[in-house]
C-alpha cells in the first residue's frame, strides 16, 4: 500500500490486490469509502469527503476524492431530491398492478394492503381483491364472510374491516375524501397512508415516510436518531420540495429506492441515484431499536370432526376476531385430560387421533399449537358444520390454522 497524502483539497489511496477482482464488480458488495476529516483538519470541520471506489489504468483500486460537502448544505440536497429521483424512477420503476392507475380507491386498497406484507406477496391479492371487489360501493356492502375469504392469507385481518369501514364512511358522505385531513378521518388510515393517498390519487404534496424512506434519507445525510423521531422530521423537510405535477411520482419514487436499492441487507449503492451525495452508512443506519420479547402462548386445537363435515366457531376476540377457528383452547392440555375436557364441553361418544403440532410466528406474539383431531357422531350446536371440500372454499381460516387442514380430508 503507498502512504496517502491528504490535503484540504485532495486525497489518494492506493490499494493493491486487496481482494479478488469479482468483489470489484458485485454491484452488492461495492462499496463507498467515507472519511470524516474534522478533528485535524480545520477547513473541513463539520464536512463530509466522499471517496468512490475505482481502478487506476493498471488495475490498482484508486479512492478519489469527491467534493466536501459542508453539513450546512444538506438543505439544498432535499431540494434536489425531484430532480435526482424522478428520472430515475421513471425508467426503473416495477410494474405493479396499483399503478395502472391513480384510482383512489385502488390506491387505498393497495396501501391498506401493503401495510406489513410485502409487495410480491400482495400482488396478487391485489388483482383477486378488486376484481371482486372494483369499487368502493362493492366492497361497502360485500358480506363480511366473503371479504375475509378475500383478504384470507394476507394476515392483520382488522386491516380488511377497517378498510371495509372506510369504504361504508366514503359511500355515507357521497364522496371520496381529496384532501389530507379528510384521508386521516377514515378508519384503519393513518398519517402515512393518508400522505400515500393524497399525493398518489390527488396528487397533492404530502409526504407518505415509511421504513423505505426512512432508510434512504438516514443513510443519505448520516442521521443516527430512533427512527420515530426521523420520521417526524423528514415528513417536515420534504413537503416543501414536493414538485406540484409530480407529487405521487415523487412519493413512490423514494419508497421504489428504498425497496429495491436502498435495501436493509446488501444495498446496491452503485445503482443509486443517490450515490454523489450520500454519507452511506448502510451497515448501521437506520439505527434499529430493540424489539420486544414475543409473548408465547399455548394452544391445544380439537377440530371435530362429523358426518356433517368439519367443526368451526369463530374466534369473538383477541389478533383474529371474527375469523372462523377450530375448537380450542387457550393452554396446554395433556392427553390424559383430554377425554374429560371435552365431556365438559358437551362431547360424550368421540375417538381422539394422534396430535399434530405447529407454531406460527405474529409480530407481537407466538402459538404453540398442538391438534388433537376428535371423530364423532355427535354435532354440537355450537359448532357450524362445513364438508372438508367446502370449507376450503367459503371458510376464511387463518393461516395460523390452515395448516391442519392437510390432516383432515
Amino acid at each position: 500500500m503507498m502512504t496517502p497524502t491528504i490535503t484540504n483539497k485532495t486525497a489518494l489511496f492506493m490499494l493493491n490486490s486487496i481482494t479478488s477482482p469479482a468483489f470489484f464488480f458485485s454491484v452488492e458488495k461495492t462499496v463507498i469509502l467515507h472519511v470524516l476529516y474534522h478533528k485535524t483538519n480545520t477547513a473541513c470541520k463539520n464536512n463530509r469527503i466522499f471517496y468512490r471506489k475505482k481502478r487506476d489504468i493498471s488495475g490498482n483500486l484508486c479512492y478519489n476524492e469527491r467534493m466536501c460537502i459542508p453539513t450546512d448544505e444538506r438543505q439544498d440536497l432535499y431540494g434536489r431530491l425531484p430532480e435526482l429521483l424522478l428520472p430515475w424512477y421513471k425508467r426503473n420503476k416495477r410494474d405493479l398492478p396499483w399503478r395502472e392507475n391513480t384510482d383512489p380507491y385502488r390506491v387505498l386498497v393497495s396501501e391498506i394492503m401493503l401495510q406489513q406484507t410485502r409487495v410480491e406477496a400482495a400482488r396478487a391479492y391485489f388483482i383477486r381483491f378488486t376484481e371482486a371487489l372494483p369499487t368502493v360501493r362493492t366492497l361497502a356492502d360485500c358480506p363480511e364472510d366473503k371479504l375475509l375469504k378475500l383478504w384470507e392469507g394476507l394476515g392483520y385481518y382488522s386491516r380488511a374491516k377497517n378498510l371495509q369501514k372506510a369504504a361504508k364512511q366514503i359511500v355515507a358522505a357521497g364522496k371520496f375524501p381529496n384532501t389530507f385531513e379528510g384521508l386521516l378521518k377514515l378508519s384503519g388510515v393513518g398519517v402515512y397512508t393518508a400522505g400515500a393517498v393524497a399525493s398518489i390519487a390527488f396528487s397533492l404534496p404530502v409526504p407518505a415516510v415509511d421504513g423505505n424512506v426512512v432508510r434512504v434519507l438516514s443513510r443519505l445525510f448520516g442521521d443516527d436518531s430512533p427512527q420515530e423521531a426521523l420520521r417526524a422530521e423528514y415528513t417536515q423537510k420534504l413537503a416543501p420540495v414536493y414538485p406540484p405535477d409530480d407529487c405521487g411520482d415523487f412519493t413512490q419514487s423514494l419508497m421504489e429506492l428504498g425497496a429495491t436499492v436502498c435495501t436493509p441487507r446488501s444495498p446496491k449503492c452503485m445503482l443509486c441515484p443517490l450515490l454523489a451525495h450520500c454519507d452511506t452508512k448502510s451497515d448501521v443506519l437506520p439505527r434499529k431499536t430493540a424489539k420486544p420479547e414475543k409473548k408465547k402462548i399455548d394452544m391445544t386445537l380439537f377440530p371435530v370432526l362429523t358426518p356433517k363435515g368439519i367443526g368451526f366457531t369463530r374466534r369473538s376476540d383477541g389478533v383474529l376476531s371474527g375469523m372462523w377457528q377450530f375448537f380450542n383452547a387457550e393452554r396446554a392440555i395433556s392427553a390424559e385430560e383430554i377425554p374429560e375436557f371435552l365431556r365438559s364441553s358437551g362431547f360424550h361418544r368421540f375417538e381422539i387421533l394422534p396430535p399434530r403440532t405447529h407454531k406460527h410466528v405474529f409480530t407481537h406474539l407466538e402459538w404453540n399449537m398442538t391438534a388433537y383431531p376428535v371423530k364423532t357422531e355427535e354435532t354440537p350446536d355450537f359448532l357450524t358444520y362445513f364438508a372438508a371440500e367446502e370449507a376450503g372454499e367459503k371458510v376464511a381460516l387463518p393461516t395460523a390454522f390452515r395448516w391442519c387442514m392437510k390432516y383432515l380430508k
